[in-house]
């Protein structure tokens, strides 16, 4: 198990985007890291022809936080699942969970609305019966108690199946 993370770090460190196959434990946060959040990868199954739910799993780096959907100034960027369209599935807009409100020392009086740990944005799809993949993005910017970093974009490849 530390020789996956140790790896899976390293591609996050390496190259700001990494799909993991399997479902992330808590990461310490690299030094220096060029991406912030961690793709969850999760082959899923839905009933064809019905409205279904896919959750895409997210695990923001320990010791980092980013901002909700819904963040608190228009001056913050505002976490952005996008999904391409594909053949064959109708996807409707993305659930965001509710942020959780946090208050730094530089400014006690003003609460953050942020994602921390693991988050998890539902996708309302209909879809017809066989294999489908999903390409998309997850548009974010980190900040940890020191700083906010230049926004980034992991890519996102949601694999499931209808019967």
């Amino acid at each position: 198990m530390k020789r996956l993370l140790l790896l899976m770090a390293g591609a996050l460190v390496g190259t700001g985007v990494l799909v993991a196959q399997q479902p992330m434990g808590s990461l310490d946060a690299p030094a220096k890291a060029k991406g912030y959040v961690v793709y969850a990868a999760e082959s899923q199954t839905v009933r064809a022809g019905k409205a279904s739910v896919l959750e895409l799993h997210f695990q923001v780096v320990e010791g980092f936080h980013v901002n909700s959907h819904t963040p608190k100034s228009e001056l913050l960027i505002p976490t952005q699942l996008k999904l391409q369209q594909a053949d064959g599935v109708k996807a409707g807009a993305e659930v965001y969970p509710a942020g959780t409100q946090y208050s730094f020392s530089f400014d006690p009086k003003e609460k953050l609305d942020v994602y921390s740990g693991g988050f998890t944005v539902k996708v309302p799809v209909v879809a017809t019966a066989g294999e489908h993949m999903l390409n998309g993005s997850l548009h974010y910017q980190a900040c940890d108690h020191a700083a906010c970093y230049p926004p980034k974009t992991l890519g996102v490849q949601v694999v499931f199946v209808a019967k």
